[in-house]
């Protein structure tokens, strides 16, 4: 079982009670929800900021500082495609191989 972050890294501004967060942001997925909120707390990420809880596009959005953590945390880093791929298993419901680096890329977040 695997926690991954893509590269995603889009620009943004996300409003944090009376203040912006501003930055590049990138996706924060795993193999399993225990996962993915276990590196969630790890790194300091509020469990109610996953986005999508309880579906098969469940992830939380990570600054390029979160992602840094995660990595070294063990999170494994995947391209965007890795990620499409990641996630058509996922809403499939199969699990197993981790994603390969040649899926073709379309936005499914």
């Amino acid at each position: 079982m695997t926690v991954y972050v893509d590269n995603f890294m889009v620009r943004a501004d996300v409003p944090h009670g009376g203040r912006v967060v501003r930055g590049r942001w990138c996706h924060m997925t795993a193999d399993t929800r225990a996962e993915l909120d276990a590196m969630a707390d790890r790194i300091g990420l509020r469990r109610q900021w996953i986005q999508h809880p309880g579906t098969w596009k469940e992830h939380y959005d990570v600054t390029l500082t979160k992602r840094a953590a995660a990595v070294r945390a063990g999170a494994v880093e995947i391209d965007l495609s890795q990620a499409v791929e990641l996630y058509r298993r996922k809403r499939a419901g199969v699990d197993g191989a981790p994603p390969s680096a040649d899926a073709p890329a379309e936005t499914i977040f």
